[in-house]
């Protein structure tokens, strides 16, 4: 009985909790290659205004995809806080481009989902059609606009018709038809009544130091992945009624202030975090914690219906083992969790194989008719959850103080009352406070002023990163710029997007620290063989050999190896050997999402002025730009911008005259005065510790020089004394002689 009531309470508390088993990844289909090629207007049967199309060949078919910018997916202003190493909350407001993220349709399937981003130069994001699911992701190597197209999901059974058990109760989604004159109302459902408003999320993110460390610490490229996630999150939830408006970010760039893989434990810590950090600097319908651990085999943990509740309003979701659209869609199933719905039953049906909100949390992006009631009979008991936020910014929006947004005219902006109550620097009237300057940014300080110009506020992470300055009038530090790409950063390396890579150190990251780059024969013989462990990137779906000079920008091959490294799964170690010359190295498994540690990076040297590129040797001259050593007067280094970054001494644009170093885009470094204020307070302190000590030589100086004449005087008057008194030589003399004398005679007596 006891074990039945244990099962019994497990089967309910799953629910009530949301905890979602995850799914292995055995939807994953071996990746094919795609161009997506633009159409024009003459090539495209639909015109619609606004929208572009694409024609993408998958599986040997023809598609034609219809996107349109999204709005309202990220809150101007977006406010993303990080630590300092010494656990100093920082907020800043970073810009994030808003014009990349796309929603549309592929023609002929009115059913089909779209979520795509082109930020990075290529396409990123998910496409659902004919009930497959497909993850589309850049070829970052690739010159021709190759991407990847991943098959994550494939129809198992027949389709379910539309008279199933639930379609008389509540009904479905109608197909989605695209309307020139609608923007986001084409994907609302097609029941009278069903939606009478269309309803906000505000969501905000947390990331834990887990997943900042799996994105190798760096800030920028963590916010664009989350970026495509909330993007195809949002699109998901469309055809529902529900707009996701990512509405903050928070890094715990340092250490996590709780364990985050105790599964129901570190929920309830997390939530009551929320509630005392975040919960009075975001205004937010949800908090979900995003970690890169394994949560005790669950995909993740999520309160049932605790959406608009602040105390249960949050979720953990695990990214482990999962690609950019797998790990949405479970956002997305977490999201449902707080809306009000339970896993699908056996009689739930959406037209998959398995429902979005499934116990197993399947790569399906679609919802179930029971996941549609839940979240109505939700929305029916809260009729004002998600109606009222404070961030919405779409064209019926009215500006106003207090909604959070600093807008125009306004100096600043607290949010609610009770905000502005905690906020010495911002008035409730969206004025700074008396005698503030500034009321947010990384050059605002504690005490609401500016940042003296000069105080850093981005220092550089490494050989090919550059300082930020504040420059004393503004709350914002300057953009993030960094070395130009091309310049020298090591004896073998040159400075390539922001990166210093080393092929000695590529070695020892793989191999341990005794481990370096191995022979050339190695790379002559490996690489050209175009095999999973010596190639030079991938055509189509076969290794591309490398043609001989560009052999050293394959894969790494290294020597001197004195352990064998634990890898992920699909990983390799494969050994070499020519001529009693070793050569370690590894292969990498295409489908893999973490990055491949056995591919020569770009940046590193392979030849006498030449640098891998895309796994091509090329002459470091198509790196040329408008500017050079030369044009910085020998005194100073380009930046990304192509702008001269000064040494100390000298001034920008071109260092040329005297100064204190810096370009036009880092802001002003610390002054001469500044910067050696340290120095000269030492060096005033060394003056008058010598001027103490030269005082205290004189004065032991004198004293000694005043007692030699004292005794010097002394010596004299017993001299003269002495002489005074003193017997002459020659009686002298007599009187030893004579004591030797009687000496003598004494002993021979």
């Amino acid at each position: 009985m006891k074990i039945l009531f244990l099962l019994h309470w497990f089967g309910v508390a799953l629910p009530i909790l949301g905890l979602t088993q995850p799914e292995p990844l055995k939807y994953h289909y071996p990746p094919e290659v795609a161009i997506p090629l633009r159409l024009s207007d003459t090539d495209r049967r639909m015109k619609i205004p606004g929208w572009i199309s694409y024609s993408l060949h998958i599986e040997g078919q023809r598609h034609i995809i219809h996107m349109k910018a999204k709005k309202n997916l990220i809150v101007k202003n977006l406010p993303v806080f990080t630590y300092t190493d010494q656990g100093t909350l920082l907020e800043d407001y970073p810009h994030v481009q808003d014009n990349c993220y796309y929603y549309g349709f592929v023609e002929g399937d009115p059913k089909s989902l779209v979520a795509m981003s082109d930020c990075t130069g290529g396409f990123q994001g998910m496409l659902e059609t004919n009930n497959i699911t497909y993850e589309i992701m850049p070829i970052t190597s690739s010159t021709t606009f190759q991407h990847w197209v991943y098959k994550l999901y494939s129809e198992e059974t027949a389709n379910v018709s539309k008279s199933n058990m639930m379609s008389d109760k509540i009904p479905l989604p109608i197909e989605l038809q695209e309307s020139a004159q609608s923007n986001r109302n084409q994907y609302l459902p097609g029941y009278e009544g069903w939606w009478v408003h269309y309803r906000t999320v505000e969501y905000a993110m947390v990331a834990d130091n887990s997943i900042y460390i799996r994105f190798e610490k760096n800030k920028s490229k963590l916010m664009d992945e989350l970026f495509v996630v909330s993007n195809i999150v949002d699109t998901i939830f469309a055809p529902m009624g529900i707009n996701v408006l990512m509405c903050g970010l928070e890094i715990w760039t340092e250490r996590n202030p709780f364990k985050t893989y105790n599964g129901m434990h570190s929920l309830s810590l997390f939530c009551r975090w929320k509630m005392t950090n975040i919960t009075p600097r975001i205004p937010h319908d949800t908090v979900h914690l995003f970690i890169n651990n394994h949560l005790r085999g669950l995909s993740g943990l999520a309160h049932v219906k605790g959406m608009c509740r602040p105390a249960w309003s949050c979720a953990i979701v695990t990214f482990i083992d999962r690609t950019v659209t797998l790990f949405a869609i479970s956002v997305c199933h977490h999201i449902g969790h707080n809306l009000g719905m339970a896993h699908d039953e056996p009689m739930c049906k959406c037209g998959h194989w398995k429902c979005l909100m499934h116990e197993d949390n399947p790569p399906t992006p679609k919802f179930s008719n029971c996941s549609y009631q839940a979240f109505f009979e939700y929305i029916v008991r809260n009729t004002r959850c998600m109606m009222e936020t404070t961030h919405t910014k779409d064209i019926f929006a009215f500006e106003r103080c207090g909604n959070g947004i600093v807008e125009r005219e306004e100096e600043c902006d607290c949010g609610p009352l009770l905000r502005c109550e905690k906020d010495p620097c911002c008035m409730p009237n969206c004025t700074l406070s008396y005698g503030s300057n500034c009321a947010f940014g990384l050059c605002c300080s504690k005490e609401c002023k500016f940042l003296p110009s000069g105080q850093m506020c981005r220092k550089e992470v490494n050989l090919c990163d550059l300082p930020e300055w504040c420059n004393g009038t503004s709350h914002k530090c300057p953009d993030d710029v960094y070395v130009e790409d091309g310049i020298p950063c090591s004896q073998t390396s040159y400075c390539y997007a922001r990166e210093c890579n080393d092929r000695n150190k590529l070695c020892r990251d793989i191999f341990g620290p005794t481990s370096k780059s191995a022979h050339q024969i190695c790379y002559d013989h490996i690489n050209i063989q175009g095999t999973r462990f010596g190639h030079c990137g991938l055509h189509g779906v076969s290794y591309k050999k490398c043609d001989p000079m560009d052999v050293l920008c394959g894969r790494v091959q290294c020597d001197n190896v004195s352990k064998l490294p634990v890898l992920t799964e699909h990983n390799t170690v494969h050994l070499a050997n020519f001529n009693n010359i070793m050569c370690w190295g590894t292969d990498f498994h295409p489908g893999l999402k973490i990055p491949d540690i056995g591919a020569v990076k770009d940046g590193i040297e392979c030849g006498v002025d030449h640098i891998c590129i895309r796994r091509q040797c090329q002459h470091i001259s198509v790196l040329d730009s408008n500017c050079s050593p030369t044009s910085c007067n020998m005194r100073g280094i380009c930046n990304n911008k192509h702008h001269c970054h000064c040494n100390y001494l000298w001034d920008p644009p071109n260092c040329a005259s005297t100064g204190h170093g810096g370009s036009v885009d880092s802001g002003p470094p610390p002054k001469r005065e500044q910067r050696n204020k340290i120095c000269y307070l030492c060096l005033l302190l060394l003056i008058i510790l010598c001027i103490l000590v030269g005082v205290l030589v004189y004065l032991c100086v004198t004293e000694i020089y005043k007692d030699e004449e004292k005794g010097e005087g002394r010596s004299q008057s017993t001299q003269s004394f002495v002489s005074r008194h003193k017997p002459s030589a020659s009686r002298r003399s007599s009187v030893i002689s004579s004591r030797l004398s009687s000496i003598k005679s004494f002993r021979i007596s």
